[in-house]
């Protein structure tokens, strides 16, 4: 397995959030599938990716593609979330260090990308709050 992948396997199966600021590059560019403007910086990738540990990961999240070179890794994935089918793309940028340099969630069908919308938002929404 790809170090890379090995990387972001252990970070996402143990939700590692530690182990994920370590590996967001400072400049790292999040794309969400329901904001229209990229997210840039560690900062607040990591709150998208934070919240999105608890909206996503439940017992039924699994990848079942991952397309992996030195510097790029595709991850698709499927999750049933509120009787939902969510299938999902994955697209992460690495730089030489083994940093994430680029992070963009792609999502289907439609009804999909409404729940994920209003789960997030409403988590960001807390994050927020806490800080």
């Amino acid at each position: 397995m790809n170090t890379n992948l090995a990387t972001w396997h252990e970070v996402i199966f143990n939700q590692d959030k530690a182990k994920l600021l370590e590996i967001l590059a400072d400049d790292v560019v999040f794309h969400s599938p329901v904001v229209h403007a990229p997210q840039i910086g560690k900062k607040l990738t990591f709150m998208y990716l934070s919240v999105a540990f608890l909206v996503f990961f439940n017992d039924t999240f699994k990848y079942v593609r991952e397309v992996v070179n030195d510097s790029e890794t595709l991850l698709e994935f499927e999750v049933v979330i509120d009787g939902i089918l969510i299938n999902g793309i994955d697209m992460i940028s690495w730089n030489d260090e083994g940093k994430i340099t680029s992070f963009k969630v792609m999502l289907r069908p439609l009804k999909a990308v409404n729940l994920i919308h209003q789960n997030m938002g409403e988590l960001l929404i807390k994050y927020q709050k806490k800080k």
